[in-house]
């Protein structure tokens, strides 16, 4: 992946799992924080970005833009991603460039077997969707150290995940240690655990810095459109797992 111009200076932030990551370049130094997420997100997220400009001696007003992993991922850390994105854009002046969480987890694992020295490979990016589903997308190498999508993040039951073309492939994410019954990767495969983070946020921005949005442009990417469940669906839930048991 590209690495940031020397002169560019970033803010980028994930929320969409249950680990909080926030980062700050100023050129090719970075200040990288990773701690919990969730709940805890909306408490921390805010003085850990003014924590890293500090020490990055740098301003809101300063940077180039705001980078947002936008979702999917955990409804209430999306939005509370997109709502600090939208508020310190706004403060600033600065412009947003939102990035798919999937996209991010993908550079996540590309950044993480290069570092252990593996071949290049197609890459399945696998997250924790709640409700007994993943979020799931595939992306192909282009070239040694970028990534292009290979089809729309969607939904799969765990059991139902299917891997195009049969082929080995780097399986990413967290789902693989939540659910047991997770589709077998293909023979060859190997599954990493990853998760968005800053570092890769800001990797995949050096490259998309002409597609920045304003701050009222932040929106957080839905792939479930239910969230809920009503008590009906979740005692039925409950009873077909227990029969599964």
């Amino acid at each position: 992946m590209t690495p940031p111009a020397s002169d560019s200076r970033l803010l980028a932030f994930d929320t969409s799992t249950d680990t909080l990551s926030v980062g700050v370049s100023h050129g090719r130094r970075q200040w990288l924080h990773s701690g919990p997420g969730a709940a805890q997100a909306s408490l921390t997220l805010i003085p850990t970005v003014l924590e890293l400009l500090a020490q990055a001696g740098l301003s809101l007003q300063d940077l180039d833009a705001i980078v947002l992993g936008r979702g999917p991922g955990s409804f209430t850390g999306v939005r509370t991603a997109c709502a600090v994105a939208q508020g310190l854009a706004t403060a600033s002046g600065r412009p947003v460039l939102p990035i798919d969480t999937l996209l991010a987890l993908a550079e996540e694992a590309r950044a993480l077997a290069q570092a252990q020295g593996l071949a290049v490979q197609p890459i399945t990016a696998v997250l924790d969707a709640r409700m007994g589903e993943v979020y799931v997308q595939h992306f192909e190498p282009v070239g040694p150290d970028s990534l292009r999508a290979s089809g729309p993040c969607h939904l799969s039951a765990p059991e139902a995940l299917a891997y195009p073309d049969g082929a080995a492939r780097l399986v990413a994410g967290n789902a693989m240690g939540v659910y047991p019954q997770l589709s077998a990767a293909p023979a060859g495969s190997i599954c990493l655990a990853a998760l968005p983070s800053a570092a890769a946020l800001l990797r995949l921005a050096a490259s998309r810095l002409d597609q920045t949005v304003a701050a009222a442009q932040a929106l957080p990417l839905y792939v479930r459109d239910k969230v809920a469940q009503t008590t009906q669906e979740r005692l039925a839930l409950k009873a077909a797992l227990q029969g599964t048991t």
